[in-house]
């Protein structure tokens, strides 16, 4: 089940012409979700409720590697998507190697672009793209404290003996 969720690009972009053909809502965002925590499950939910499908765009680990450092990701991009993918708000996972998904995003054509709270909305990538065609681009608020950064803190700190 869960493996119908992660899609390549190519099947993504086909099983959402049949669901807007359907007059199905896209709703699209991205990010590397390395350790998989409650603020990513409130945000995730909150940007499904946006519309009626909601595609991720996951940072494969080369790409995570170049924007978070050598350390990272933690968890790999495979176990990074099922973890996605078992999550009730999600419904596509598309894994990709791009710095920024400008390129999904231009093949997905999202009726509404989310990112989290930190981003401004002319610097999120695709925005422009999406409002050139009617679509919306949101920034949805994060939960104060609750990142993958104090959490990888919190561990170094209680095993750095």
């Amino acid at each position: 089940m869960l493996s119908k969720k992660i899609k390549t690009l190519l099947h993504a972009v086909s099983a959402i012409k049949k669901l807007k053909y359907k007059n199905r809502k896209v709703v699209f965002t991205n990010g590397c979700f390395d350790i998989l925590h409650a603020g990513h499950v409130s945000y995730l939910s909150k940007a499904k409720s946006l519309g009626d499908i909601l595609v991720i765009g996951l940072n494969s680990d080369g790409s995570v590697k170049k924007i978070k450092g050598k350390s990272r990701p933690i968890v790999s991009q495979k176990n990074r998507a099922i973890l996605l993918a078992a999550l009730e708000a999600v419904d596509f996972v598309v894994i990709f190697n791009e710095l920024t998904p400008l390129e999904l995003i231009k093949a997905i054509k999202p009726d509404v672009l989310v990112k989290g709270g930190d981003w401004k909305k002319e610097n999120i990538v695709g925005s422009d793209f999406v409002e050139s065609y009617g679509g919306k681009v949101k920034s949805l608020q994060y939960i104060k404290g609750l990142s993958t950064r104090s959490i990888i803190s919190k561990i170094r700190g209680l095993y750095s003996d």
